[in-house]
């Protein structure tokens, strides 16, 4: 007789063991016929599991989290029914859920072309339609690996062969006719996937990621819980087509990229304008928050490393050389280890601490070519580190300054919406549980004074300690990493560095690692994507443009652009012989800010005719009130 606790904390005892679907028909037909699973004890199940014994079970619908990815891994089983009913001698391998949707990865000899992913589509729709239930059956391991051999699916005799342990059963699970070995659970029935999907489009991948195995086709799709939603996202596509930052940083002239320098920069000159941007920016709050600034080599002794613990758990992101004398060298993928001995260097007392070094170092990290995308994902990029060194007593307070920080600068860039995550101890760690246990609760007791809230993530901290993400939402709703805060009292104590503390014995300092920006370069990435390439007028890398109407003007307009230079405001003037409407179209297409516009009137009156880039007439302003508009 289980007695089931609903997330109410309201108690229903039945007489028998009761699936999750009876229980949510005992609560009421309009929650049934909404059921898509269950959570037994907080663990995902189908809705027809069996509840035999005392459970919390809460019912899930598609307003639910889990919802989604269920959805998503049930769109990959439709559409892997929809392609082996279509092109029957296809083998299917594995489809699961991904972000933001699903793919099923086949094998089949003729490629896939656009006009079979719309029919694939339209099939899977006639699935839908047929509302075929979905069925999960046992088999032991022998009689599925034989089902699917007498099918032809040697992909899946091979997936239960090597994941499968003898003795073991395998779960299946059979919509209609079709069946698949999978864990699941899924959906009652193909009809709850509704119409929310779209198949996007086919790619190849090697059959478990590995290039010495054969090539199989992957198709992508997408899923949501309803058509308004799939139609939102189908135009947060279109526009991040649009805002993509390489092909706005061709048209803007602000940075390209070459193959014989895979994953660095080349920065053009309004590029390397708004670059400096940023760093003077961040250079000005750290020094107004009691930063000071260092730097340090970017090519340091394999044994630096070695201490560090950056050889034995980041080696393979690293790249190195060795020189005639055999030494080892490497160019630094991080800014620690020579932050840390920039601290060794002379006695330090407790009055030094809290010791703020901040440091705008470029990195090095290797990353696979295929992962590499703009600035998004480089192998050469700068930093906006900074490592605090303070006590045990300062560690929480200086954690709080730091949040405080990050969010306030975040709300300069328009970016209000940061969540917040914290990741705790890894697997794969150093330093004793006891430190540890001071580390995560010096950032979790930051954010709770803060009163802010936070995501937590087991076992995702970094290997020296416990960290914090900072996770910024753009103008079309997309999600990025960009700040990180972790505290460590490993590095210190493996670096064997001290301060004289009020005692007058030696203790070892927190050692704190923040970034802000994070990597520059994505964040320049990120800022051209969420604005469009319309900065607002403080980042523009050119302000204002002054244009004229004749040659009568050019020596008015030289004086302007000198004028407005001089008051510190990015100019440049446009003297073409060409026609002021065609020059005003370029110059916004350029996403310039303030278009001035230069007659006959405007030279005797000693004005200019301002224009902003969304086309409002600003009207006409002596140059020191356009000055005072551009700074307000």
């Amino acid at each position: 007789m289980p007695q089931i606790t609903l997330p109410d904390g309201s108690q229903r005892d039945f007489d028998k063991s009761v699936s999750v679907m009876d229980i949510a028909n005992d609560i009421g037909p309009g929650l049934a016929r909404a059921t898509l699973a269950g959570k037994v004890d907080g663990e995902l199940v189908d809705a027809a599991y069996l509840v035999e014994r005392d459970a919390r079970v809460a019912i899930v619908t598609n307003r639910d989290s889990e919802a989604l990815e269920l959805l998503r891994h049930d769109a990959a089983h439709v559409m892997a029914q929809a392609v082996q009913e279509l092109y029957p001698g296809t083998q299917v391998t594995i489809g699961p859920a991904i972000e933001d949707g699903f793919y099923y990865d086949f094998a089949r000899q003729e490629p896939f072309t656009p006009e079979d992913l719309v029919e694939i589509e339209k099939r899977m729709h006639e699935i839908v339609k047929r509302d075929l239930p979905i069925v999960r059956e046992v088999m032991d391991r022998e009689t599925a690996r034989q089902t699917f051999a007498d099918i032809g699916e040697t992909y899946k005799v091979q997936i239960i062969e090597d994941i499968i342990p003898e003795g073991e059963e395998v779960s299946i699970y059979r919509q209609g006719e079709w069946f698949d070995v999978c864990r699941g659970p899924h959906l009652p029935s193909t009809g709850k996937l509704g119409d929310g999907f779209k198949v996007m489009k086919v790619a190849g991948a090697y059959w478990r990621g590995d290039s010495k195995n054969e090539m199989l086709q992957r198709i992508y799709g997408t899923a949501w819980p309803d058509k308004k939603q799939l139609k939102a996202y189908l135009h947060r596509l279109e526009e991040a087509e649009k805002r993509d930052h390489r092909k706005l940083g061709r048209q803007l002239e602000l940075f390209h990229l070459h193959e014989e320098a895979p994953g660095s920069v080349f920065w053009h000159p309004k590029g390397w304008t708004l670059f400096n941007l940023l760093i003077n920016y961040m250079r000005k709050r750290q020094e107004d928050a009691g930063y000071i600034e260092v730097n340090t080599p970017d090519v340091m002794d394999r044994s630096l490393w070695e201490t560090s613990g950056h050889w034995e758990n980041y080696r393979e992101h690293m790249f190195s050389t060795t020189t005639e004398d055999e030494r080892v060298f490497a160019l630094k993928p991080m800014n620690c280890p020579g932050s840390v001995l920039m601290f060794a260097q002379g006695l330090k007392s407790y009055r030094d601490l809290p010791l703020r070094m901040a440091e705008f170092g470029k990195v090095h990290r290797y990353e696979p070519s295929g992962a590499l995308h703009g600035l998004l994902r480089v192998r050469h990029f700068t930093q906006d580190d900074a490592h605090i060194y303070c006590t045990e007593e300062q560690m929480e307070q200086e954690c709080i300054d730091v949040i405080a920080l990050v969010l306030d600068i975040y709300k300069d860039f328009g970016f209000e919406d940061v969540v917040i995550k914290f990741s705790d101890r890894p697997e794969n760690r150093i330093g004793a549980d006891e430190i540890w246990d001071k580390l995560e609760s010096a950032l979790t007791n930051a954010l709770d004074s803060m009163q802010l809230e936070y995501q937590v993530f087991p076992g995702e901290g970094a290997f020296y300690g416990p960290k914090l993400e900072f996770v910024l939402r753009d103008a079309i709703g997309r999600d990025w990493q960009c700040g990180t805060l972790q505290v460590d009292m490993n590095l210190p104590e493996r670096f064997d560095i001290s301060y004289v503390a009020e005692d007058g014995d030696r203790h070892r300092p927190v050692m704190l690692h923040r970034a802000l920006f994070g990597s520059l370069e994505r964040f320049f990435g990120i800022l051209v994507e969420h604005y469009e390439g319309k900065f607002p007028a403080w980042l523009a890398p050119v302000q204002a443009v002054v244009m004229n109407i004749t040659d009568k003007q050019a020596p008015y307009v030289e004086k302007v652009e000198k004028m407005l230079k001089n008051q510190g405001i990015r100019t440049i003037s446009d003297l073409r012989n060409e026609k002021v409407g065609f020059k005003i179209r370029e110059h916004t297409l350029q996403r310039i800010p303030y278009l001035l516009v230069v007659g006959d009137r405007e030279v005797e009156e000693e004005q200019v005719a301002v224009r902003s880039l969304g086309g409002e007439d600003l009207g006409s302003l002596a140059v020191d009130k356009f000055v005072e508009l551009v700074r307000q």
